[in-house]
């Protein structure tokens, strides 16, 4: 709880950790529409899935060319310019009329959210080795704390009953706030650092741990696209319960984070993700019962489950030795993003040849793997 009061006590950093928020703000607000968007646009989970595909192709587009960006802009104002593309495309899925733009805006979409998940990472990354300060797992409660307050929003959903008008408050809202905080970032660049030659040994410490994040981020993508669909679908809850899941899951992720740095200081990083893979195992047996109770608490297993591993994994991608905090950043993401934007891709067309309970079946194979994995981490000598 420190680098939340840390956070919460000084504009330097919370300015960065509101941009944390306002990313899932935008993504949450969209992941709770997602079932109004299918029964508008007419389209089965399948055509679902290759438009989620799209959001996944935006993403990957500007991995390559990212650091190059926050090179020649300042990681402060790549930040800054994120929230700005991101404000803009946040309104493109909801305002779609069919389903050959809904692709189009999601892939723009995707861009914005690529290069703005790289640039907020790289800054905090800088901040920490600046100022000497441990914090990352607390930005990274903000962005959870952001689906919450996306999750919220089921409650203004009956009373708007305009899914564009409802992002086009929040974009309004968001983009207000940044704007007001940004100055205590935007001028912020990047450390030089001794380059050295590109070498798989740079990276062998985080090969393990890339799978891991895989599997990880793919669940967390699983919940934000997916749940509302399943509380739907398979156990036909009533509509206001339709968020539910995500509600859950994002409060519980957020308090896990907020406290995940004291917790991985003192049982250390394997033995921290060996424990949020057992937490998430339990949480998808409640899922799967099938019970709308049990599921809603299942959903909270797991984001209290993965919640710290993903901090970590960013704090280890923008330290590595001789590589530029922004390429470690883009590294550990476009891996982790490889399961949090195609790992909801291949889970519709699992729900479409089978149905979403197999899906949501082959996710807690996943968790198993994960906690598969760390033991075998835990069994490596240390280097």
């Amino acid at each position: 709880m420190k680098s939340l009061f840390l956070i919460l006590s000084n504009p330097r950093y919370f300015a960065p950790a509101f941009v944390f928020a306002s990313l899932n703000i935008w993504f949450g607000t969209w992941a709770i529409y997602i079932p109004s968007v299918k029964e508008k646009l007419v389209i089965n989970k399948a055509d679902l899935g290759i438009a989620l595909f799209f959001l996944a192709l935006g993403v990957f587009t500007v991995f390559p060319i990212a650091s190059k960006i926050i090179k020649k802009l300042g990681v402060g104002r790549s930040t800054w310019w994120g929230v700005l593309f991101c404000s803009l495309t946040a309104l493109l899925p909801l305002a779609a009329p069919n389903y050959e733009l809904l692709c189009v805006a999601l892939y723009l979409f995707g861009l914005a959210n690529g290069i703005t998940d790289i640039a907020m990472n790289t800054l905090v990354t800088e901040l920490e080795a600046s100022d000497q300060l441990q914090f990352m797992s607390a930005v990274h409660g903000f962005f959870s704390l952001g689906g919450v307050i996306a999750g919220l929003g089921i409650f203004l959903m009956p009373v708007l009953d305009n899914p564009l008008l409802h992002m086009s408050i929040i974009a309004v809202i968001v983009l207000l706030v940044n704007f007001f905080l940004k100055s205590n970032y935007v001028n912020i660049t990047s450390a030089p650092i001794v380059k050295e030659p590109f070498s798989l040994r740079l990276f062998k410490p985080l090969f393990f741990l890339g799978l891991i994040a895989v599997i990880c981020f793919a669940s967390v993508g699983a919940i934000v696209e997916w749940c509302a669909l399943y509380i739907k679908e398979v156990i036909l809850a009533p509509e206001k319960l339709f968020g539910a899941g995500f509600l859950a899951f994002s409060i519980a992720m957020t308090l896990g984070r907020f406290f995940g740095d004291g917790i991985s200081k003192r049982i250390g990083s394997i033995k921290i993700v060996a424990l949020g893979a057992t937490v998430a195992i339990l949480g998808y047996l409640g899922v799967l019962s099938q019970n709308i109770y049990w599921a809603i608490l299942g959903f909270a297993l797991i984001g209290l489950g993965f919640s710290v591993v993903v901090p970590e994994l960013f704090r280890i991608g923008g330290k590595v030795k001789g590589v530029d905090s922004a390429q470690g950043i883009a590294f550990i993401a476009g891996i982790g993003y490889l399961g949090f934007l195609s790992g909801p891709v291949i889970l519709g067309f699992l729900a479409e040849e089978y149905s979403l309970s197999t899906s949501f079946i082959a996710l807690l194979t996943c968790a198993m793997m994960v906690l598969l994995l760390t033991t075998v981490l835990g069994r490596r000598p240390k280097e």
